[in-house]
């Protein structure tokens, strides 16, 4: 009995919805890894110094700026495009404009022009957001509530999958075929969201609700996703959980590579146990996310999910204490990472419930840009002048109080009943209740 309750917890990764959300993980991955990872590379290897290498790493900003632009997605309509669907035909826009700016990026030479490139890194970055923007709105709605953690989940398990495969196939396509080519190769991960959109079509959540919503001015679609929310009851609680919930995590995340490189661990060692061993505890995390929504309800998992993330920051501060040890390095990377697994599906699921289905773009854009920069801001700012002051068993001791308000903060909302209050139409529109201690799966 016990084992067949597990199976059904299970089941719902392989409904078309969740499988959707896996492909369109996937393509999300590509203009951020292409960013990231592939344009670090090619930079190095023209000879640019590094202090301009790492100014291109402003363009990600984008992705912390998108919900200025979100409204847009939302409410301006395609022409001819349009009949099918306002998700779908912004998706398959969007996707040939990310393609144009990845293409126009390989072709830029940096030793050439320095400023070109930039510039097209900043097209790919701005049009890799919107993407993100209208992916995150296209994967909430295809989802019913019920479906949300799997969701999660599976668009985690896309992404991850996703990025590995377009960082290292452009390196060694990038080796044979020079990087114009790697660049242009790269457009094909476009293709799983593109497929995705015109196989499942418009949402049903969304077509549902946007029927019954009159024409909007310009003016209401800018405004009306922000006064939707904060007219919710404990809406400046919510937002205060949302930018608190990940300062600790944050400023760990940040620091570890300075603290392997200080206890004395080789490259090796660290893409043995960081990298590897990282990937598949964070790989397992997920599932076990997912499993853990579909079985405990949202409030329980993500409760969960967060103390996780908290006590997490102490192995580390345990590894500093013994040293250099591979055993002590591969049990905090693989709990940090499953810790990580776990709370990128239920607090993504959460976050999700949270928008309403006639601003699901501009909301779940705001909320995702809110859950990381004030974390990001205080990484940048302080986290190297903490561990140089306090040490490193000290800081990640301090990295886990921060993330106690977070902590208490949640249980809070859930024992007065906030997080029911709070959920969004996306989180009850539709089969099951984001709200149920245990959702009902079929």
């Amino acid at each position: 009995m016990a084992s067949a309750r597990w199976l059904d917890g299970v089941r719902p990764y392989v409904e078309p919805a969740p499988l959707a959300s896996l492909a369109l993980g996937i393509s999300s991955a590509f203009p951020l890894t292409m960013i990231n990872a592939t344009l670090a590379s090619r930079l190095a290897e023209a000879g640019i110094e590094k202090k301009s290498v790492t100014a291109f790493a402003l363009v990600i900003l984008a992705y912390n700026l998108k919900w200025l632009w979100a409204w847009i997605v939302e409410g301006v309509k395609i022409p001819v495009l349009h009949r099918l669907g306002q998700r779908v035909s912004w998706l398959l826009v969007v996707a040939a404009l990310v393609c144009a700016a990845a293409i126009s990026l390989g072709l830029a030479d940096p030793r050439v022009s320095l400023a070109q490139t930039a510039m097209a890194a900043l097209a790919l970055g701005v049009a890799g957001a919107t993407f993100d923007i209208v992916i995150d709105a296209y994967r909430i709605e295809l989802l019913e509530p019920r479906q949300l953690g799997v969701g999660a989940g599976m668009g985690q398990y896309g992404w991850r999958i996703g990025s590995a495969l377009i960082a290292s196939l452009s390196l060694v396509i990038a080796t044979r075929a020079g990087w114009s080519v790697a660049y242009m190769v790269s457009c094909a991960f476009a293709l799983p969201a593109v497929l995705t959109a015109l196989f499942m079509g418009e949402p049903k959540r969304h077509n549902e609700i946007t029927a019954k919503r009159p024409s909007e001015g310009i003016v209401r679609a800018v405004v009306g996703p922000f006064a939707e929310f904060f007219r919710r009851q404990g809406a400046l609680v919510i937002l205060a959980f949302i930018l608190v919930h990940k300062i600790g995590d944050t400023l760990a995340n940040l620091t570890f590579r300075l603290l392997f490189n200080d206890l004395g661990f080789s490259k090796d060692e660290i893409a043995l146990y960081d990298v590897g061993v990282g990937f598949w505890a964070l790989l397992i995390g997920v599932f076990v996310g997912g499993v853990l929504y579909a079985r405990l309800g949202m409030k329980r998992s993500v409760l969960i999910s967060l103390v996780l993330m908290a006590v997490s920051n102490l192995s580390f501060a345990g590894l500093a204490a013994l040293g250099h040890s591979n055993w002590g390095m591969a049990g905090a990377i693989g709990f940090e990472n499953f810790s990580s697994g776990i709370g990128g599906v239920t607090v993504v699921a959460y976050f999700s419930a949270l928008t309403d289905l006639r601003f699901t773009a501009a909301q779940y854009a705001l909320i995702s840009a809110a859950a990381s920069v004030v974390g990001r801001i205080l990484s940048g700012t302080t986290a190297g002048a903490l561990v140089e002051q306090f040490g490193y068993v000290d800081f990640y001791l301090l990295t886990t109080v921060v993330a106690v308000p977070g902590v208490l903060l949640f249980w809070w909302m859930a024992r007065s009943g906030l997080v029911d209050r709070s959920i969004g139409s996306a989180g009850v529109a539709g089969e099951g209740d984001a709200r149920r201690e245990a959702p009902v799966s079929n």
